[in-house]
């Protein structure tokens, strides 16, 4: 576990830009950070009002002035690559470089540091986005997390109308919660560098999980029988159009359907940056049970 006393003692002040602040991660990721004392500043596409003790910056990190702008005092850097092209983000790299500004990526767990392409879109633009920051020589701490639990929010709309999830099907996957990324997401931006054992951390759930046992474990935290049903990929395509996912995102998450390998393994790491083992997806239903009523 990282020494709180000093991550969170010498940088109880600390200026962290937290992008992605107002998605399921990131909202955690900012709480966790003001505990800490921390200031946080967002980057945000449009403003709803401030979020108490966060200060924000609109734009997007395509927009290189926002971003500058963004930087400005800012001692670390929390990134989420909305984008499912890295082209984009030569710009937001040169910005880094200039600011020389600590950063903290959220990658995948799914990506192969051995292959010359990735098995499918999404996982790509994580190596590729992986590789440009390192060029720049920025030294990035990486942070590989599987699947987030919190990806199960979108089954709330068919579980309040019946019994069954559909959707298209997947490789098995250690589900993490989203709440113990954010715990290691936070003691690594607010850690001093000679804390870190290393430079990629792998962060998954205790135990790997297919969609069929995901939804089981929403049933029982639920009190419900529910199954899935894994639908063939063109019903799926039509589907996740009809609810209005941009096209290329579908056909990227079919492609990771058909093409990802399984996730066979878990890591102690969120215990290793947060000094308590990962909590189960049983543990994380229980806890969001209400948004499926």
């Amino acid at each position: 576990m990282l020494d709180s006393s000093r991550s969170t003692g010498a940088r109880h002040h600390s200026s962290i830009l937290v992008t992605g602040a107002t998605g399921n991660l990131g909202r955690e990721v900012v709480n966790r950070l003001q505990a800490h004392g921390a200031r946080v500043r967002s980057l945000v596409r449009r403003q709803n009002g401030p979020r108490p003790g966060a200060e924000s910056v609109l734009g997007d990190l395509t927009d290189p002035a926002a971003v500058r702008e963004a930087l400005v005092g800012v001692d670390a850097v929390f990134l989420l690559w909305p984008l499912l092209d890295s082209s984009p983000a030569h710009d937001l790299v040169a910005e880094l470089s200039t600011a020389a500004t600590p950063v903290v990526y959220l990658s995948t767990t799914a990506v192969d540091d051995e292959a010359a392409c990735q098995s499918d879109p999404i996982v790509q633009v994580h190596a590729d986005m992986e590789a440009l920051l390192r060029d720049a020589d920025l030294r990035p701490v990486v942070l590989r997390s599987d699947t987030l639990a919190s990806n199960t929010l979108g089954w709330a709309k068919q579980l309040r109308a019946g019994d069954v999830v559909s959707g298209v099907g997947t490789a098995r996957t250690a589900v993490v919660d989203e709440r113990d990324v954010a715990d290691a997401a936070s003691a690594v931006l607010l850690a001093h560098h000679d804390q870190l054992e290393q430079d990629v951390y792998m962060l998954t759930g205790p135990e790997v999980l297919s969609r069929a046992d995901q939804v089981a474990r929403l049933g029982a935290a639920l009190r419900r029988r529910l199954r899935f049903q894994a639908l063939p990929a063109d019903l799926a395509r039509s589907h996740m159009l009809e609810d209005g996912r941009p096209e290329p995102l579908v056909e990227a998450l079919i492609a990771a359907s058909r093409r990802r390998p399984e996730s066979n393994g878990t890591t102690d790491h969120v215990e290793r940056l947060t000094g308590r083992p990962a909590g189960t997806f049983a543990r994380w239903a229980v806890d969001h049970a209400a948004e499926f009523s």
